[in-house]
């Protein structure tokens, strides 16, 4: 484990920088929840990890632009993001799983898909793109949203957010209320993307979707990201288990 503001360059070798925030502040009203977060990232997966209330969420929503940041810059390639829209923000590259998924209960998993396929001709990812990466999607694809299972709503939500075929997907706790079989899905998705040259940003509690997902993890601590460790050490350590995660070994 290391202090974070002791990585060494050398760590990004042969990576590129697409994501980097410094010194990003955000809350709501007098409250102050992010406190000079900063962090970088290239084409890769990594996973933000903390306990409950330590403002996972809120970062997810300051990079997207569903919360204006107080202090502090995101800027994604050559594109600045904070105090941009969420609409902005997407146009530029930047997608959003949130975490609950936020799907419209009546309307049929096509119609889901519709609303953003229009200018996905000739690009990576179009609704038969996602249909491929999730083959129970099209068998459920006349179905509504309030009739699919809580991992079929999760493929739908990554699904919509590939279909802006931009450079980084922000995800927001993927895994919550997920059966292990449909966990497996998810991670292969993240790697499969990472592949495919997209960044993936990941908040995560669940340790094995964590690990597995990458081996990148910084760990937030009341408001702060306050170290980066591995995969490899958390899976090791039951200390660090317990102390970033609350997990009882």
């Amino acid at each position: 484990m290391t202090d974070l503001s002791a990585r060494s360059d050398a760590a990004l070798a042969g990576t590129d920088t697409l994501l980097s925030v410094d010194g990003l502040c955000a809350g709501y009203g007098a409250s102050q929840v992010l406190d000079h977060v900063s962090f970088s990232m290239g084409v890769e997966s990594v996973c933000i990890i903390g306990r409950n209330g330590m403002g996972k969420t809120t970062l997810c929503n300051a990079l997207t632009g569903l919360l204006r940041p107080t202090a502090g810059t995101v800027t994604l390639g050559d594109d600045r993001l904070d105090g941009a829209t969420p609409e902005k923000i997407a146009k530029r590259g930047m997608s959003y799983v949130p975490q609950g998924r936020r799907l419209f209960p009546s309307l049929t998993v096509d119609e889901h898909l519709a609303m953003l396929a229009k200018g996905t001709r000739g690009k990576r990812w179009t609704p038969d793109a996602v249909y491929e990466l999730f083959p129970r999607l099209a068998q459920r694809r006349r179905n509504g949203g309030a009739e699919l299972s809580g991992g079929e709503q999760q493929m739908l939500a990554v699904g919509r957010a590939l279909l802006l075929n931009g450079r980084i997907v922000v995800m927001d706790e993927p895994s919550e209320g997920l059966a292990p079989t449909i966990v497996d899905s998810l991670i292969d998705a993240v790697h499969r993307l990472v592949d495919e040259g997209v960044a993936v940003l990941v908040v995560e509690q669940n340790l094995r979707a964590a690990t597995e997902i990458a081996e990148r993890q910084l760990v937030m601590v009341s408001g702060r990201l306050d170290a980066e460790t591995t995969a490899t050490e958390l899976r090791a350590d039951p200390e660090l288990q317990r102390r970033y995660l609350g997990v009882d070994a």
